[in-house]
């Protein structure tokens, strides 16, 4: 277990460092101070964030939480049922697209939030998710998930998000089996993410694909910066970060997708 989170960097051969972030905001129905504090405290460069705001001027409380945070808005909201990604300046946005899941009756709307980003010299997708907490209709989102992150065609790919399922679950396996569980890959911090009063469950994720090296991931619970009363008060789930570290897209090579990378996992 790495002692202390590296920081962001690019290395000189185009690498990016970059930090990653995924956190249930609840709505921004807590706290807003203490959620803006742990979020600037983890520095992160990418936010994947679920249960944005999604009704009356949702635009506006998500710029509200942009400008105590330090953060520019890429993609979601209610666009894409409350998945939402966050980034820092120094992602360059190349495309996103908001995606609305099959719904079933009674259910509430799911979505992904979608989008390509160039770190340094590095290139990857990344995809914030909810996942339904009834299991069948999880586990076929997980599936649609792994098609989104072929669908994007990058290099690299990174999916973070609420999963509403265990480690043994169902879905959370399906996602497992093909990515890498950044938890299990380079535990750091604290395992379980719910609920932050009782934390006894890891329901929140950060997953990645083949060449992505994960130098720790978990519960920033001890990061400078971070209270506990923060963590309590800033709303119902604990956040995950993760440091990656991305390989520079190769020049004038041919590049392994996202595709290819699903393929070999079949």
């Amino acid at each position: 277990m790495p002692a202390v989170l590296p920081a962001a960097r690019t290395e000189p051969d185009g690498s990016a460092v970059f930090r990653v972030l995924s956190y249930n905001v609840r709505s921004l129905r807590d706290d807003r101070a203490a959620l803006a504090r742990v979020i600037r405290a983890c520095a992160p460069d990418v936010v994947f964030v679920q249960e944005a705001p999604r009704f009356f001027r949702w635009r506006k409380s998500v710029a509200k939480l942009c400008r105590a945070t330090d953060l520019v808005y890429v993609t979601g909201g209610a666009t894409a049922a409350g998945p939402m990604i966050l980034s820092s300046l120094r992602a360059h946005v190349e495309r996103t697209e908001d995606v609305l899941l099959p719904r079933t009756p009674g259910l509430h709307q799911r979505g992904f939030a979608t989008a390509v980003v160039r770190i340094g010299g590095a290139r990857a997708g990344l995809l914030s998710c909810h996942l339904s907490l009834r299991e069948a209709e999880r586990h076929d989102q997980a599936g649609l998930l792994l098609e989104r992150l072929r669908a994007l065609d990058t290099p690299y790919a990174v999916a973070a998000g609420d999963l509403n399922d265990r480690p043994d679950g169902r879905a959370f396996r399906r996602l497992a089996g093909s990515l890498t569980d950044a938890w299990a890959a380079a535990p750091w911090g604290g395992e379980f993410t719910s609920t932050p009063h009782d934390p006894h469950q890891r329901i929140d994720a950060v997953f990645t694909t083949g060449g992505v090296e994960v130098l720790g991931c978990g519960v920033p619970r001890d990061l400078p910066g971070v209270s506990q009363g923060d963590l309590l008060a800033a709303t119902d789930h604990l956040p995950v970060l993760a440091a990656l570290r991305v390989p520079a897209v190769p020049s004038g090579k041919p590049l392994r997708t996202a595709s290819s990378w699903a393929r070999r996992a079949r």
